[in-house]
C-alpha cells in the first residue's frame, strides 16, 4: 500500500483530494502547511506528496527544499500559481511535477499513478 501525503492550507482541497484517493487503496495523510509536510515525511513511510505552493508558516517552495534535503520521494506541486517562472522554480527546486488549480480530479489520479511506478 502507498502513502500519500496531502498539504494544503485549504481543508476543502485536502477533502476532495481525499475523496479521489482513498478509492484506490492509498493511505492518506494530511498536512495544512510545509512544516507539517517536512515533519510527517521525516516521521512516517510517505511514498509521494502532493504539495501547495503558497501556505501559512512554511511554503512549498521552502518545504521541497528541506525535504530533499532527506528524500528524494515524488513531490507533486498543487498550486494556483500558473506563470511560467513558477512552474520552472518548482521543478528546479525538486518537484517531480506541477499542476495547476483549479484541477481535474482525473488527471491528479493519473500523475499520482505514473509517479508511483517509477
Amino acid at each position: 500500500m502507498y502513502h500519500i501525503l496531502i498539504c494544503d492550507d485549504q481543508p476543502d482541497i485536502v477533502n476532495a483530494l481525499k475523496i479521489y484517493l482513498a478509492p484506490e487503496g492509498y493511505r492518506l495523510y494530511e498536512a495544512f502547511n510545509g512544516k507539517e509536510a517536512v515533519d510527517i515525511v521525516q516521521n512516517e513511510q510517505i511514498h509521494l506528496v502532493l504539495l501547495d505552493v503558497m501556505m501559512p508558516v512554511m511554503d512549498g517552495i521552502t518545504a521541497i527544499s528541506k525535504i530533499r534535503e532527506f528524500s528524494n520521494i515524488p513531490i507533486i506541486l498543487l498550486t494556483a500559481k500558473s506563470e511560467t517562472e513558477d512552474m520552472v522554480l518548482g521543478l528546479n527546486v525538486g518537484a517531480d511535477d506541477y499542476i495547476t488549480k483549479p484541477f481535474v480530479p482525473v488527471e491528479v489520479l493519473a500523475r499520482v499513478r505514473s509517479q508511483l511506478r517509477r
